[in-house]
């Protein structure tokens, strides 16, 4: 197998990209990796790369000689060229049934049983932050996202997957801008202005926007204000300011944002199970990308922990506290951590919109490690790492609380199999972990674990 040949070939399964492989590779027949492909298809592929390393190859898909029954047309045309949303042409009860999949071989270390995936109330129209990339196409300024493993803008006007109205939005904010001249960052030549946009849309339609800006718009105030008068779900235009050479979203500066019109935040909210909380959010704030399939993992949590009075609660990598606040209503105590200071002033905002205030719920920002040392003892605790899961420090700090309960939500199953293994050895084990499709038609899946000390009998 050689870059550039054709091959026809039979593919049995997903990789953890979302593309299309063939069985176990050897040497001579690496496994072929190939995005667009499905399980029981019979594919003409282009081979593009073959591993020097491991028998591993990727391909192009040029025909799909036999489709599965699985294949579906895609909702968005920009399907294929942009990289966000890779299962959209496989229907949604087989993605289900892959993402629960894909959890099972992440977990086949770990004495657990592995539950369907849960769905998401809407596979479409479910995102309610839209981080879109500004370019020129076809003489015009518009938003969109890199096409896969390039830095090449995709169109992405009609995106099924933005939460209404957030293609509507962005496709004015992007003919506004075009009107006023305002130009793309370019990365090569490090000239223009708008390296990024952030559009987070709220429960009930309202919208924040986010220009993330190389060098701050002349006129900014001046374009906020007629696009705000423009899009009344508008409620505020946020610069922020990011002079860095990297194509990171967001620079670590606090200082770096400068509302340009209206409102600095917008609220939002979850309905966990009849418990509604109040979220603050502001630009750059951590918050599931999926509203209903959070609410639905939130409700799952507050369930299994079934804080009691008197009870302390510790949420570590609580983000803007959404977990937090729900278990305070029942609480004595809230600790939430988060290593993010402008989510933890965000998270302590909510809690007084939510009548949780200090000390029924306190929010600190550090080293989650850290910060767990300086707390003597908790009855519950909550996990919600990044991909990476928990550092060693964190897993020891959470132990020596001695919880009767832990809720692990991870987005990464690879690494909860490693911490729920490592937690196993310390008492703490978990019967059955839940999947949670957070985002549809993408290979993200999430899960939750409730771990109960062995010593208090179980769940």
């Amino acid at each position: 197998m050689r870059p550039g040949e054709q091959v026809t070939v039979t593919c049995v399964d997903i990789d953890d990209d979302g593309a299309g492989m063939t069985a176990a590779g050897t040497a001579d027949q690496p496994r072929l990796h190939v995005a667009g492909a499905l399980p029981d298809e019979r594919i003409a592929a282009v081979v593009e790369h073959v591993s020097a390393h491991a028998p591993e190859a990727w391909g192009r898909l040029a025909t799909v000689e036999t489709p599965s029954r699985a294949r579906r047309p895609p909702a968005c045309r920009a399907f294929g060229a942009c990289g966000g949303c890779v299962l959209q042409h496989l229907d949604y009860g087989a993605q289900l049934a892959w993402k629960r999949e894909r959890v099972a071989r992440a977990l086949a270390g770990v004495d657990v049983a592995v539950a369907d995936c849960v769905a998401s109330p809407r596979p479409l129209g479910y995102r309610n932050r839209s981080k879109l990339v500004p370019a020129r196409a076809g003489g015009k300024l518009i938003l969109g996202a890199y096409a896969p493993r390039t830095h090449d803008v995709v169109d992405t006007a009609g995106c099924r997957i933005a939460e209404p109205p957030l293609d509507d939005t962005a496709a004015a904010l992007a003919a506004q801008l075009d009107g006023a001249g305002v130009r793309p960052y370019d990365e090569q030549t490090l000239t223009g202005d708008l390296r990024h946009v952030v559009l987070r849309v709220s429960h009930d339609g309202r919208v924040l926007a986010t220009w993330i800006v190389a060098r701050p718009l002349a006129d900014g105030p001046a374009l906020a204000r007629a696009f705000r008068a423009a899009r009344p779900e508008v409620v505020g235009v946020v610069e922020h300011l990011n002079r860095g050479r990297g194509n990171v979203i967001f620079a670590a500066d606090a200082g770096a944002d400068r509302v340009l019109d209206g409102e600095a935040t917008i609220e939002d909210r979850v309905d966990a199970g009849g418990t509604v909380v109040r979220l603050r959010l502001s630009a750059g704030a951590f918050f599931q990308a999926n509203r209903n399939v959070a609410a639905l993992a939130y409700t799952a949590i507050a369930r299994a922990l079934d804080v009691r009075a008197g009870e302390r609660a510790v949420d570590a990598y609580c983000g803007v506290g959404g977990i937090a606040l729900v278990l305070a209503r029942a609480a004595r105590e809230v600790i939430g951590i988060e290593s993010h200071a402008g989510a933890v002033a965000d998270a302590t905002a909510s809690a007084a919109l939510n009548g949780a205030g200090a000390p029924k719920a306190r929010f600190v920002a550090g080293d989650v490690a850290r910060e767990l040392g300086a707390i003597d003892r908790a009855d519950v605790v909550v996990l919600n790492p990044p991909r990476k899961g928990c550092a060693p420090a964190v897993l020891a700090e959470v132990v020596r609380l001695a919880p009767r309960a832990i809720a692990y939500l991870s987005c990464d199953p690879d690494t909860l199999g490693r911490d729920l293994a490592w937690l196993a050895t310390r008492g703490y084990r978990a019967e059955s972990v839940t999947p949670y499709d957070m985002l549809p038609h993408t290979p993200h899946v999430e899960a939750l674990a409730i771990a109960y000390r062995s010593s208090s009998g179980g769940g």
